[in-house]
C-alpha cells in the first residue's frame, strides 16, 4: 500500500511511509486524518487483503458493495455512485508476445472529496505509470482526484491500442500463412487469437459508454478536466473500432482457412480417384486372365501376353494423361 499526498495549488506531492503494519493501512489512515484544505491523498493497493478494504471503506465511507466488488476483482467495466463516492472499474490488458495471449486484470477506482483509492489486481500496474505523469503534469493535479481518474484510464487505454497493434501484428503473419502455399493446418491458432481478441473486446467495449458519460460536464468534477476525458474517449474508441475489425477479419481469416482445407481435401480425392481409375485398366485385365478358361486365342500366341501388358501400359498411359491434363495429377 502507498499514499501520495498532493497538493492541488502548487502541484506538489509527497509520499508518504505509511509502513508495514496492517499492509500500511493504519499508516494510511493517520494520513488522511490529517489532510489539509487544498490537499487530496492518493492510496495505491495491490491485491489487498478483504479487512485491509473494510478498514479504509469504514473511513473513507465506501459503501459495502463497492468494497465487495473491489475484494472479487471479477466486474465488468462500469461506474457507480455512492453518495459522495465515485467507484469506477476498468479492465487492464497486455499483449504477451511468447505466447500470444492477451492477459487481463482489474483496477477499481474510488474518488471522493479529498481522496483517490485505486485497488489493482493482476500483473500489470497502470498506477505507477499514471504516478509518474501526474508528477510531470502538475496542472492536472490542480483538478483535484479526478486527475488520478484521468491519468489511470489514460494509461489503460494507451495500453489497449499497443496491444491492438500487437495483435494486428499476429493476424497480418497468420494471413500471409493462410494464402501462402504451404498447407499447415493453422485452425488452432487463428481460434486462439480470435479468442484472446473477443476477451479484448469484452474490456474494451463496455469501457466505451463509462468514459463517453465522463466526458459530460457536471458537477462532480471541474470543467478544465472534460477535455482531458475527451481525448481518452477518442483514443478508446478508435481502440475500439480497431478491435471490432480484428474479430471480423479473424472470423474472414478462418473462413478462408477452412474453404483452403476443403480444397486441399478435394485435391487428395481427386489424386486418389484418378490413381484408382489408372490402377483400375491393369486390374481389369488381370482379372480377366485369373479366370481360368480354357481356351483363350492369345494362349497359344508368342506375343500374347508382351501384348496384354503394352495394352495395360498403354490404358493406363492415356488416363494418367488426361488427368494430368484436367489438374487432378
Amino acid at each position: 500500500m502507498d499514499c501520495v499526498i498532493y497538493r492541488e495549488r502548487t502541484g506538489a506531492c509527497e509520499t508518504i511511509d505509511v509502513g508495514q503494519e496492517d499492509g500500511g493501512c493504519q499508516g494510511a489512515l493517520d494520513r488522511l486524518a490529517a489532510l489539509k484544505p487544498g490537499e487530496f491523498a492518493w492510496i495505491r493497493t495491490d491485491d489487498p487483503r478483504e479487512e485491509e478494504l473494510q478498514r479504509l471503506g469504514e473511513y473513507l465511507k465506501l459503501h459495502p458493495l463497492a468494497i465487495e466488488d473491489a475484494v472479487q476483482a471479477h466486474q465488468r467495466p462500469k461506474q457507480e455512485r455512492y453518495g459522495d463516492v465515485l467507484a469506477v472499474a476498468v479492465k487492464t490488458l497486455w499483449f504477451v508476445e511468447q505466447t500470444a495471449d492477451v492477459e487481463t486484470g482489474e483496477v477499481m477506482i474510488f474518488l471522493g472529496p479529498s481522496f483517490a483509492l485505486t485497488v489493482r489486481h493482476g500483473t500489470a500496474d497502470p498506477t505507477a505509470e499514471a504516478a509518474r505523469r501526474l508528477q510531470e503534469a502538475p496542472h492536472l493535479v490542480r483538478l483535484g482526484p479526478v486527475s488520478v481518474l484521468h491519468t489511470v484510464t489514460d494509461v489503460i487505454v494507451d495500453a489497449y491500442a499497443q496491444a491492438a497493434a500487437q495483435v494486428r501484428a499476429d493476424l497480418t503473419d497468420l494471413e500471409r500463412c493462410v494464402f501462402s502455399p504451404s498447407r499447415d493446418d493453422l485452425t488452432e491458432q487463428i481460434y486462439s487469437l480470435k479468442r484472446e481478441v473477443v476477451e479484448f473486446r469484452d474490456a474494451v467495449q463496455p469501457l466505451v459508454p463509462v468514459v463517453q458519460h465522463l466526458t459530460a460536464p457536471g458537477d462532480d468534477w471541474p470543467r478544465e478536466v472534460v477535455p482531458y476525458f475527451r481525448d481518452v474517449a477518442d483514443h478508446l474508441t478508435r481502440t475500439d473500432t480497431e478491435v471490432r475489425a480484428l474479430d471480423d477479419l479473424l472470423g474472414s481469416v478462418l473462413d478462408a482457412h477452412l474453404a483452403k482445407v476443403g480444397t486441399w481435401q478435394n485435391d487428395d480425392m481427386r489424386r486418389i480417384s484418378a490413381w484408382a481409375a489408372i490402377l483400375a485398366i491393369p486390374t481389369m485385365v488381370a482379372g480377366i486372365y485369373g479366370m481360368n478358361f480354357a481356351h483363350m486365342p492369345e494362349l497359344d500366341w508368342r506375343y500374347g501376353y508382351p501384348c496384354a501388358l503394352a495394352a495395360m501400359a498403354l490404358g493406363a498411359g492415356l488416363l494418367y494423361r488426361a488427368f494430368r491434363r484436367n489438374g487432378w495429377l
